[in-house]
């Protein structure tokens, strides 16, 4: 564990290794049985898409000897029109109210897509890197807001730990049950 460095990324190579990571773990590259256990992440992003949000705000990684083993991937409203299958997660934050007012009239951080390697789970680097990520942006933000799916329980469960509290769920166009989670700092 002395090897681990959590860390902002700060380099195409940290970029290529979440696109890695990520592939690794996509839902439709997991087994059933790997999907029910171990969870799974949804969006495919490109290089192009990381570069831009990193631009903005930069994701929060955790390395083991330079190899990428976890990410938080870091977006804000600013990129609510870059990646098409996560539009219909910000028009929701429209309608979404949060203490009263609806998502959307606050100043939030987007916690993009989250993934620790099958190899590190169940040691904590989750939440270390969630601990770095709320010191790098509470500061400038209100809260951290993402959506689940559902199904996901391994996930689910993880951000209840973490202190995301659920404020809403939805079915969107392709009939997937979303909970949408803010972790108020």
């Amino acid at each position: 564990m002395q090897s681990l460095i959590y860390t902002s990324s700060n380099s195409q190579e940290d970029l290529i290794g979440i696109l890695e990571l990520q592939q690794k773990n996509l839902r439709m590259n997991l087994t059933q049985e790997e999907i029910l256990s171990q969870g799974f992440v949804t969006v495919i992003h490109s290089l192009s898409d990381l570069e831009k949000m990193n631009d903005i705000e930069q994701h929060i990684i955790c390395k083991d000897n330079g190899k990428v083993v976890a990410y938080l991937l870091a977006m804000t409203s600013k990129s609510k029109n870059d990646i098409p299958i996560l539009i219909p997660m910000f028009e929701t934050f429209e309608k979404v109210l949060y203490l009263g007012r609806p998502v959307s009239t606050y100043h939030y951080m987007v916690v993009g897509q989250v993934c620790v390697d099958k190899n590190y789970r169940g040691r904590g680097i989750l939440d270390r890197c969630y601990e770095q990520y709320k010191n790098s942006f509470k500061n400038r933000y209100d809260f951290a807001v993402t959506e689940i799916a559902a199904n996901n329980l391994r996930s689910v469960n993880a951000h209840k730990r973490i202190g995301f509290s659920e404020v809403h769920k939805y079915t969107s166009s392709g009939a997937e049950l979303w909970s949408i989670v803010i972790w108020g700092w």
